[in-house]
């Protein structure tokens, strides 16, 4: 093998990342200092848990303007805008013969979407850290896709990971 196929393959890399969960005292010692309410790090703080973002599941029905590129994007920047959240880049791409596939990404984390515009539905997904307030983009996407028929489930991210690293 060649050099550069070992790069890609990560052999022969020094990241320094095992040097760095040994010296921190590992995973445990990690998490552990992640409860610790002085930290300034992204993690979230509510109702006595603490996980890495909430992720929002948000199914849009019988929605309008689903195949539009331009629609999505400015829906997207709203969502970004009212979130309080920090736009890094965005990227859709148009399916023929329709369809829309998009990302939004952010300093907080994402948010994405594909569409079926023949049957009015959106998959969207809406995840976001710190201060970032993700519900908010429910009411953005009610308005850009005119339906007020949308469902959304949430996940907290790395929750359950927390709460065992803790307990352990």
């Amino acid at each position: 093998m060649t050099d550069a196929n070992l790069f890609q393959l990560g052999i022969g890399l020094e990241t320094g990342a095992h040097e760095e969960d040994t010296a921190s005292g590992g995973p445990t010692a990690i998490v552990n200092s992640l409860v610790e309410s002085d930290r300034e790090d992204h993690f979230i703080r509510r109702d006595g848990k603490v996980f890495a973002g909430t992720h929002l599941i948000i199914e849009v029905m019988k929605g309008t303007g689903l195949d539009c590129q331009t629609r999505i994007e400015t829906a997207f920047r709203k969502m970004v805008e009212v979130c309080g959240a920090t736009l890094l880049h965005i990227h859709t791409h148009k399916f023929s013969p329709q369809g829309v596939s998009g990302v939004a990404v952010l300093a907080e984390s994402h948010i994405s979407v594909h569409t079926w515009p023949e049957i009015g539905y959106g998959a969207f997904d809406v995840f976001m850290c710190g201060d970032a307030e993700p519900w908010k983009a429910v009411d953005v996407l009610k308005s850009a896709f005119e339906t007020n028929l949308v469902e959304v489930r949430e996940l907290l991210r790395g929750e359950e990971i927390v709460a065992k690293e803790v307990a352990a």
